[in-house]
């Protein structure tokens, strides 16, 4: 298994070599950590990863390997019986079907109703219209149909649910990725102002030539290195609608990180909080206020947003209506923060803009972001740039 761990990290693009995997072994063998397999886990990971872009590649290959190892790991318990949440047989419904089943109403209503039915409900409900379970048309459960709802557990279907009762994990975007690249290099490109600033560490050969020749001798001259002066603030949206567009932002996420100098990123999920995170695996552990942020970053600092501004409607204007945690503060309000601390901000969005307008969230974000929403296309990309480029009044 260990051998077919090596060839399998080797096919991935991650150099390992024989004498780590002798390490490795060498560890275990003086069981320098526990013997569960989060530790093992993370031995094995420094052992081979010595580039922080490639974790997400070990973390697939881990997966793949060692299947089942850490079926728990980094998971919230739900405190709702699993055998209430297990889907025997998924209700389809007809579109005329599915008009006919009302929303509860307003999020307040939708949140109380769910308090009183938890204290209610006392066994497993299939195929119903109001208990918590599955394949029916209750707002409460999973692989069924309604409006607005609450899911538990397991996976979208509808991309309706207002707020979901499960701790998901995400994975952080790999910067190594070439994006038809080029291309979105030549349009970040467009933003880029190039200044000679801090210690002159960079030979420069035409003055050394010139000075050379006047005055007889080696004439060394040195300059500041030549770099991109523009700083860039990403915030990446990740998780659960955004998994389809995964390589696109990857790739937008490799040509940025090549082409800024200055540049930070943030990830969020669906709206902005009081609270972002810079690596997925540690969201909940190690988190940064988006205070914090705003304080820290200068005006000139450049904001681009990338995201599909998808979600219910609730998480962008409801205290609470995270789908994650009860935020104190509507998303917008962190929204109206930003716009408002950096005059140059703008929203890449990879959802194809002639859809937009049947989204309602998609609606509000672009107008919370003084409508500088953009697709995320190279054409969509050179307008963004040219934005985030034009003198801020």
């Amino acid at each position: 298994m260990f051998f077919n761990f090596v060839d399998e990290l080797r096919s991935a693009g991650i150099p390992a070599s024989f004498k780590e995997h002798l390490t490795l072994l060498e560890a275990l063998e003086k069981d320098v950590i526990e013997q569960t397999p989060e530790a093992f886990y993370y031995l094995s990971r420094a052992t081979f990863v010595k580039d922080e872009g490639l974790i997400d590649r070990f973390d697939q290959v881990f997966q793949k390997v060692f299947k089942g190892i850490l079926t728990d790991y980094g998971q919230q318990k739900v405190d709702i019986p699993e055998d209430w949440l297990k889907a025997v047989a998924e209700k389809f419904l007809t579109p005329e079907e599915m008009e006919a089943i009302k929303s509860l109403g307003s999020w307040d209503e939708i949140m109380e109703t769910l308090k009183k039915r938890l204290e209610e409900q006392e066994k497993r409900h299939q195929g119903g219209n109001k208990w918590i379970g599955t394949g029916g048309t209750s707002p409460f459960g999973n692989g069924g149909y309604n409006p607005e709802g609450v899911r538990i557990g397991g996976e979208s279907k509808h991309k309706r649910a207002l707020k979901v009762w499960e701790k998901r994990e995400f994975k952080n975007l790999d910067n190594t990725r070439e994006l038809g690249t080029r291309n979105i290099k030549m349009a970040l490109r467009r933003l880029r102002r190039f200044a000679r600033e801090g210690a002159q560490d960079e030979l420069d050969i035409d003055a050394t030539i010139e000075g050379t020749a006047k005055q007889g001798w080696l004439d060394i001259h040195m300059r500041a290195e030549r770099h991109n002066a523009v700083k860039l603030l990403l915030f990446l949206d990740v998780g659960g609608s955004m998994d389809p567009f995964i390589k696109l932002v990857e790739e937008l996420f490799s040509a940025a990180t090549a082409e800024f100098k200055n540049l930070e990123f943030f990830y969020f999920h669906n709206c902005l909080y009081e609270g972002v995170w810079k690596d997925n695996r540690r969201r909940w552990a190690e988190r940064t206020k988006t205070w914090d942020v705003l304080h820290k970053y200068g005006h000139d600092y450049k904001i681009v947003f990338v995201g599909d501004a998808a979600m219910s409607p609730y998480e962008i204007t409801h205290p609470g209506g995270s789908v994650e945690h009860m935020n104190e503060e509507a998303g917008a309000t962190w929204l109206h923060r930003v716009t408002n601390t950096y005059p140059a901000t703008v929203w890449l969005n990879p959802v194809p803009e002639q859809q937009w307008g049947y989204s309602q969230s998609t609606k509000l974000i672009k107008q919370l972001v003084n409508d500088r929403m953009y697709p995320l296309t190279l054409d969509g990309l050179d307008d963004a740039m040219r934005e985030l480029s034009r003198k801020q009044g």
